[in-house]
């Protein structure tokens, strides 16, 4: 592949996001030093991030032509095939960018690695120069990782990277019709988890331990579910349902289950409005899923290509 730019995707930092909301620096630090906070500690964190993307912009663009876009433009920027993508930023900026990509490989910065965990982030900001310079030489490996996708029968579609949310807006009951494995029921429940192997460790994760939690202060051999983890590179996801209710109109059988491409997983919308499909902890970019909406959840054809060191 003939890479013609590399595009850098930045966030905006939580001292940025301050000055938005109070217009001017001085009246951020005014409001968090009078509620007692410490503005020195945001300030420090967007002074590390710039640190990061500064260097990021001088030793890229030696190496290929720079096109820099802040990440709430994404769901209007369209990469093209050969452009090489960098994130500088937390996990979730790799998440968001990986939706719009077709196969474009991402080289992932963490720009503050005593502060960032950054299971997706291979690379610190000296580190990263040196990755393109693989890259454009194919001289790298690539992590495949696994993406989930949400099909409308209207058509609509939507992906994730780490996992969906299938439900209600609110925290009223989400009322549908799930098949699964040859099966179907009514659900009454706070909605549905399908996840992804890197999302295995997050929400996913937190389902397991809300789970053994109840386990072990009911059961009386206490005993515990094994930990559980997707290889980010496999060929299914995991489904649960949150808070699954049984009544005279909903049962609670087909709580849980692997979707495979040869298993996928059907959920027909029983609700009147309020109903949405979003991706990734992104609830402002959603599908409505209302009644008359079919969603059929299953793996995507495309591939999240992380370049790993």
């Amino acid at each position: 592949m003939n890479y013609e730019k590399i595009v850098l995707v930045t966030r905006k930092t939580r001292l940025e996001g301050l000055v938005e909301r109070f217009n001017t620096r001085g009246q951020a630090k005014f409001y968090l030093e009078h509620s007692g906070g410490d503005f020195s500690f945001y300030e420090r964190e967007h002074e590390a991030y710039y640190t990061a993307v500064s260097h990021l912009r001088t030793e890229v663009s030696k190496l290929l032509k720079l096109q820099e876009i802040e990440r709430g433009f994404l769901p209007n920027f369209v990469f093209a095939e050969n452009d090489l993508v960098m994130t500088v930023g937390i996990d979730g900026l790799v998440v968001n960018t990986a939706k719009y990509l077709n196969g474009q490989p991402i080289i992932a910065v963490n720009p503050e690695p005593a502060r960032i965990d950054g299971v997706l982030l291979p690379f610190n900001h000296y580190r990263a120069p040196q990755a393109v310079q693989q890259v454009l030489a194919n001289k790298f490996k690539v992590r495949q990782i696994s993406m989930a996708e949400a099909r409308l029968n209207d058509g609509q579609s939507l992906l994730a990277v780490n996992d969906l949310f299938i439900g209600a807006r609110s925290h009223v009951s989400a009322r549908y019709l799930v098949r699964f494995g040859g099966h179907s029921e009514h659900h009454s429940s706070s909605g549905v988890i399908v996840s992804t192997g890197v999302g295995s460790s997050g929400w996913l994760s937190s389902l397991f331990n809300m789970a053994n939690g109840l386990v072990s202060g009911f059961a009386e051999d206490g005993r515990s579910l094994p930990p559980f983890r997707l290889d980010w590179e496999a060929e299914q996801l995991v489904y649960v349902v949150r808070e699954p209710f049984v009544s005279k109109t909903s049962t609670a059988d087909l709580v849980c289950g692997r979707i495979t491409p040869q298993s996928l997983l059907t959920l027909v919308s029983e609700m009147p409005d309020g109903g949405v499909i979003f991706s990734d902890g992104v609830e402002a970019d959603f599908l409505s899923f209302n009644a008359g909406a079919t969603a059929t959840i299953g793996l995507a054809s495309k591939k999240t290509n992380l370049v790993v060191s």
